[in-house]
């Protein structure tokens, strides 16, 4: 199994800027992809960013210009930067890996979450 360890988040003020880092470890083939999501009490999670071991990225619109998502393959480590936060950026972010196992399985693998609040 994967174990997804999150540091970074807290609080900013609008306009700031924050930054997340997920590290994986355990036993594992390959993690095709890397990704963080956001959720708000009583809201479905919904996709921040997402990243593939080859660099290819993936944005939802509401954070295009602001955040970036970054990955250190040898580290099997995926960054988020937050710029510009907003107020409606307030949540808990969740890092996960797609994981791939020696023998072909796949698998989703989650984080604990990190607070992110933004003050206006």
């Amino acid at each position: 199994q994967v174990q997804l360890m999150e540091s970074g988040g807290g609080l900013a003020q609008a306009g700031g800027s924050l930054r997340l880092s997920c590290a994986a470890s355990g036993i594992f083939f390959s993690i095709p992809t890397m990704g963080w999501y956001r959720q708000n009490p009583g809201k479905q999670r919904e996709l921040v960013a997402v990243i593939t071991a080859g660099g290819t990225t993936n944005y939802a619109d509401s954070v295009k210009g602001r955040f970036t998502i970054s990955r250190d393959n040898a580290k099997d480590t995926v960054y988020l930067q937050l710029n510009g936060l907003e107020p409606e950026d307030t949540a808990v972010y969740y890092c996960k890996a797609q994981v791939r196992t020696r023998i072909g399985i796949t698998y989703d693998s989650w984080g604990q979450g990190s607070q992110v609040t933004v003050s206006s």
